[in-house]
């Protein structure tokens, strides 16, 4: 069976080490220690908990959407060209830098500037932004 490091897993997540280590010490990832002492998470239950978050079950705080789109990832919004047409919208999104190409009506109209969250969202070859309900 495979499994990964505490280090692998926050890679593979993109967050902390410690952020891993947390959610094993309180019960939401489980993880077992090696002959070494190392705590190791099991591949099949890594990959169980990455679609449950993926699926909305840890997201508690974002609004249901109804979409085919499944790949999202939330960022902040870091740049910001507009010309006359068009906008150039920059979100830093963990460790992914997302570029996406929008009118600029379309850009006004979600309020984006630099410091904005948003959400990327990756449809085949487009990506849709969103901010998510501020009520």
């Amino acid at each position: 069976m495979t499994t990964f490091r505490i280090s692998e897993a926050a890679a593979l997540l993109g967050v902390s080490a410690d952020t891993v280590r947390r959610w094993v010490d309180g019960g939401r990832l489980p993880a077992s220690r090696d002959e070494h002492g190392h705590r190791r998470v099991p591949g099949a239950a890594l990959a169980a908990f990455v679609r449950g978050q993926a699926r909305g079950s840890g997201a508690s705080d974002q609004a249901e959407r109804f979409s085919s789109a499944r790949n999202r990832m939330r960022g902040i919004v870091t740049e910001v060209i507009r010309d006359g047409v068009m906008a150039q919208v920059e979100i830093q999104a963990g460790p992914f830098r997302v570029v996406s190409l929008m009118s600029r009506e379309a850009a006004d109209d979600l309020g984006l500037e630099a410091g904005v969250v948003a959400d990327a969202v990756v449809k085949s070859t487009n990506v849709v932004v969103e901010v998510p309900d501020q009520s």
